[in-house]
């Protein structure tokens, strides 16, 4: 009888600790390569190990596609992903069974267990994803709430269509980058409030989102919107997502048409995609939804997920978590953004990525951004070095992080990482 790959009495011979983001019900998928094997490849994480897919695959040990067709070889997981989610199940069912502790396989052959099994420590990780488009939302409650009350303090906080749709906009996938990868301060136009004109420089309000990336991995023909469920099987999986914001850029330039320079600088994930069935144990109902959407948007089942969040702002003087907060607070679901975003008849493709938009809970210590956190600069954060910041600094390191816990396990993403090095000099195009 197959045995359930989420399972949470499995075991690998392949240690993980308790701490582990990576035990044997994750299995996320990336993109790595080492200093003695250059070509990037895809693999899984497994404890404190890279598990060379593209090695299992050249050795008959798995064989997504059939035949003698490959789809690990590659520098994306676009390829696999295209095969649809009845291989995406059956994939990760066999990989589970190779790490399993009763398995011999692998167990057993030490020179094959060596060749296969590269420790994380000596791989570099690499955008996971050919990223083909990039939407950003806006569907916390809270964070939209947070900004309404900021900046139309006479007004209501939310939009009158917030509470109908998902609010999003076209965002750049050309600047989605892979964790550890480092962020320049962007330049722009900026215009404050008691300006007659505007001015040009880098920004000096730069802020981070914390999000979580939602990666397509099935496509929809131009002309057709897809129903809920359709929007469910599409999902691959998901990844942490940081949409970088430069506050004294966007509010010049978003009237009418919404962000542009302000987030088109740089978005940064992380480099595993967990994969949304080994999500399904913490899925969760949403908030409740008032006024109810339009049926094409209607829930009929769980859809958000317990994953808990915590943000870091590390300085060379050490690190301060500033935020923790749950996925599951998110008004709009994933599979409602998917699907609102093809009922146009718009055309998803593999490959696209969706930020869930900045995840912000109820409790001060919940907002997913230093405009929240430290209200649009009038409450400054006091960091463990006791220096204080209402936005970032050049050489602040921002880290996000984050898992959903199980019995005696969880299910982790790594870290998203990026440091903030100083703008491009305007006079002469370097620094």
């Amino acid at each position: 009888m197959p045995v359930n790959p989420s399972d949470p009495s499995l075991r690998s011979f392949i240690e993980a600790r308790p701490d582990s983001d990576f035990p044997i019900q994750n299995l996320p998928f990336g993109v790595f390569s080492t200093q003695s094997s250059p070509q990037k490849r895809v693999g899984v994480a497994i404890g404190d190990f890279v598990l060379d897919l593209a090695e299992l695959e050249q050795r008959r040990l798995l064989a997504p596609a059939g035949g003698e067709t490959h789809v690990f070889d590659r520098a994306s997981i676009n390829a696999y992903m295209a095969l649809g989610q009845k291989v995406w199940s059956q994939t990760r069912a066999k990989i589970s069974e190779l790490l399993r502790h009763d398995n011999p396989t692998l167990r057993d052959d030490k020179a094959l267990r060596e060749t296969v099994l590269v420790p994380r420590s000596g791989a570099t990780m690499h955008l996971p994803i050919e990223v083909m488009g990039f939407t950003d939302f806006y569907s916390s409650r809270e964070h939209a709430s947070n900004v309404g009350k900021m900046f139309r303090p006479q007004g209501e906080p939310l939009m009158p269509n917030w509470l109908h749709m998902p609010i999003g906009y076209n965002g750049r996938a050309s600047t989605v980058v892979v964790s550890g990868t480092p962020v320049r301060r962007p330049n722009g136009q900026m215009k404050p409030p008691q300006a007659n004109a505007p001015t040009m420089g880098p920004s000096r309000r730069l802020d981070f989102e914390l999000e979580m990336g939602v990666v397509v991995g099935q496509p929809n023909k131009m002309g057709s919107p897809i129903s809920m469920a359709q929007a469910e099987e599409m999902i691959f999986g998901f990844v942490l997502l940081n949409d970088w914001s430069a506050r004294d850029i966007q509010p010049w330039e978003q009237p009418p048409l919404g962000p542009f320079q302000a987030k088109a600088f740089a978005t940064s994930i992380s480099p595993w995609v967990v994969t949304r069935e080994a999500l399904a144990p913490f899925l969760v109902d949403g908030p409740v939804q008032e006024p109810a959407p339009l049926p094409y948007l209607s829930r009929q089942a769980p859809q958000n997920y317990d994953i808990g969040l915590e943000v870091a702002l590390s300085s060379d003087k050490g690190e301060t978590v500033i935020s923790r907060t749950n996925f599951k607070y998110m008004y709009w679901s994933s599979a409602q953004q998917l699907a609102h975003h093809a009922f146009c008849g718009c055309a998803m493709r593999v490959g696209d990525l969706l930020g869930s938009g900045t995840i912000s809970g109820p409790e001060k210590h919940e907002r997913g951004s230093l405009l929240e956190l430290s209200w649009n600069g009038t409450e400054p954060l006091t960091l463990q070095d006791g220096a204080q910041r209402t936005f970032l600094e050049d050489g602040d390191t921002l880290i996000l992080r984050g898992a959903a816990r199980g019995e005696g396990y969880r299910i982790g993403f790594g870290e998203c990482a990026g440091t903030i090095r100083p703008a491009v000099a305007l006079a002469t195009g370097e620094r």
